[in-house]
């Protein structure tokens, strides 16, 4: 579940770049604009779901390029290749292949755990329910890979029916009842993979030593029942309040990710940026450490300019606290010296200008 060699080919401003990566850290630095957040969209692609910016699939071909683009990656210490991409002639279908055959993008997820945090979700706690969603999510696939499956599974089976309720003639009901179940079977799956992956967080911060990070408590607000019997029951007798909303109002598909500060019992939304900032730090450390017990293997975890807005003691303690956990970390930033107390073991560095990537050895040798 580490990188050994990286290829983007014509992917946003990268004609053709390749990368062979550090075992424990890549660093890359370059001026803003220059593709640095971009190989660490193309990263984020080889896992299940739309990426770390959420953009269309349609838009990541590179501009002045042919169409289509095509990102790959070898699996250390697997014979294994996995790549994603598209075509020019279907730039909306996204392609997925494991060795060169075809898989479902979902399947990523068996050979992947990728982790982000980005300077936009420094207002992950301010902002709707949905980003705070997709955060857990991402957490609760690198434990679940399954989750995935479930997903997209429950998120079909919802289309549908809303698609049905929002039809004038009459609703064949036992296709109606057949998708409340599909809905509620995948749900439930959801709840127990979410609820879970919260259990076990909070034992691991419980265990993260005191340090210059704020430790979170995290809690799940449900709307709607958890178990499959009792979801499909509220789906089939909110037919009529569903119908009227446009929409599904009960299921996992709503669910929202409550973080309190526990050094002040204080809600995240009301604690500082930088408190805000170290509490997601708090939660990706201790995931590390929940990913390396329980699968036994190694988390990729992407930090997109994670070095801006730490004074250099906490980065210091941040790269500290990285080194001494199982992964392998990619980190952008626009000047080399933010990285200096970045181990040099296992360490590769690179630099990037206008699309195109340079490696400048270790610690920027």
């Amino acid at each position: 579940m580490a990188l050994s060699n990286l290829s983007l080919s014509q992917f946003r401003n990268h004609e053709a770049s390749r990368i062979a990566a550090g075992a424990r850290f890549n660093v890359i630095w370059g001026d803003n604009g220059a593709g640095k957040t971009n190989i660490l969209e193309a990263i984020s692609l080889l896992a299940p779901g739309r990426g770390m910016r959420r953009a269309s699939i349609d838009q990541m071909a590179r501009q002045q390029g042919p169409g289509g683009f095509a990102i790959s990656a070898d699996l250390a210490g697997e014979e294994v290749r996995i790549g994603t991409g598209t075509n020019a002639d279907a730039p909306s279908r996204r392609l997925v292949r494991v060795n060169g055959a075809a898989a479902a993008a979902t399947s990523l997820a068996d050979w992947l755990a990728v982790v982000w945090l980005t300077p936009a979700m420094d207002r992950l706690f301010l902002e709707g329910a949905g980003g705070r969603r997709r955060f857990l999510d991402r957490l609760v696939l690198a434990l679940h890979p399954a989750h995935a499956r479930h997903a997209a599974r429950y998120e079909a089976a919802m289309r549908e029916r809303n698609r049905l309720l929002g039809e004038t003639r009459a609703i064949d009901p036992g296709w109606i009842d057949a998708l409340e179940a599909r809905m509620a079977e995948h749900g439930g799956a959801m709840a127990e993979a979410r609820a879970d992956t919260l259990q076990a967080l909070e034992v691991q911060i419980d265990a993260l030593a005191d340090g210059p990070f704020a430790q979170p408590t995290l809690a799940l607000e449900r709307k709607g029942p958890v178990e499959a019997g009792a979801l499909a029951a509220a789906l089939r007798s909110g037919r009529a309040r569903d119908r009227a909303a446009g929409r599904a109002l009960a299921g996992p598909h709503r669910d929202d990710l409550i973080v309190t500060m526990r050094q002040k019992a204080q809600p995240a939304a009301l604690c500082s940026t930088g408190e805000q900032k170290a509490m997601l730090i708090a939660i990706i450390l201790a995931h590390a450490d929940l990913v390396a017990e329980r699968r036994g293997s190694r988390l990729i975890l992407l930090l997109d300019e994670i070095a801006a807005h730490l004074d250099p003691a906490r980065r210091a303690a941040l790269y500290e606290q990285l080194a001494d956990r199982s992964g392998q970390v990619w980190m952008t930033g626009t000047d080399a010296a933010l990285f200096e107390a970045v181990p040099l073991a296992g360490r590769a560095d690179w630099s990037v200008s206008g699309g195109v990537v340079s490696g400048v050895g270790a610690g920027g040798s």
